[in-house]
């Protein structure tokens, strides 16, 4: 989890795809055990950078997931997709 948020939030790797593959990686996991943070992160990148529908929707699927739990991030990012 660590390693996926410093991979996103790194100036230099954040932009780069194989960065985002390989974190999207390392979130999925904790994502489907629960881990609020990771549904955020990963349902924020499946939004943004996945090409087809069914990434798209299961990304907002983890975001509605995680605003339920509180999680700011993915209530703004929800606020931003459902306007």
């Amino acid at each position: 989890m660590r390693v996926a948020e410093w991979l996103l939030d790194s100036p230099r790797l954040g932009d780069n795809r194989n960065a985002k593959h390989l974190a999207g990686r390392l979130l999925k996991q904790p994502a489907r055990e629960g881990v609020v943070a990771a549904q955020s992160r990963l349902g924020q990148l499946m939004c943004r950078e996945c090409g087809n529908a069914r990434d798209r929707r299961i990304g907002q699927d983890l975001l509605r997931q995680a605003a339920r739990a509180g999680d700011r991030r993915a209530q703004r990012e929800l606020g931003l997709l459902e306007d």
